[in-house]
């Protein structure tokens, strides 16, 4: 299964917990709505980072092997990289009300 065709299932067994929730007062459906938005900010940067980050890290471990003073060039490749999940976790936060 792709993982789109997972967060789709995801997204079907998360919406009526979301809409139990509303009904019993103590959550409604937009907190519910919100708390999925934030979860998908995450998990979808996640996936991202981690497959750019698989085909950076290939590429740079060959690279060092020709290459070794390519070590720093390669370094700052990857942490460019890591700031999609940071961006990821400040959408969430901006989207859960939590900053701003």
């Amino acid at each position: 299964m792709n993982t789109f065709a997972r967060v789709v299932v995801l997204l079907l067994v998360a919406a009526p917990l979301t809409l139990a929730f509303a009904q019993n007062g103590e959550l409604g459906l937009g907190a519910g709505l919100i708390a999925i938005g934030a979860a998908l900010a995450i998990g979808i940067s996640a996936i991202a980072t981690a497959m750019a980050m698989g085909r950076i890290g290939s590429a740079g471990v060959a690279a060092l092997v020709e290459r070794p003073q390519a070590f720093g060039q390669i370094l700052i490749y990857l942490v460019i990289v890591e700031t999609i999940i940071i961006f990821g976790f400040v959408i969430a936060f901006l989207i859960n009300g939590q900053i701003g």
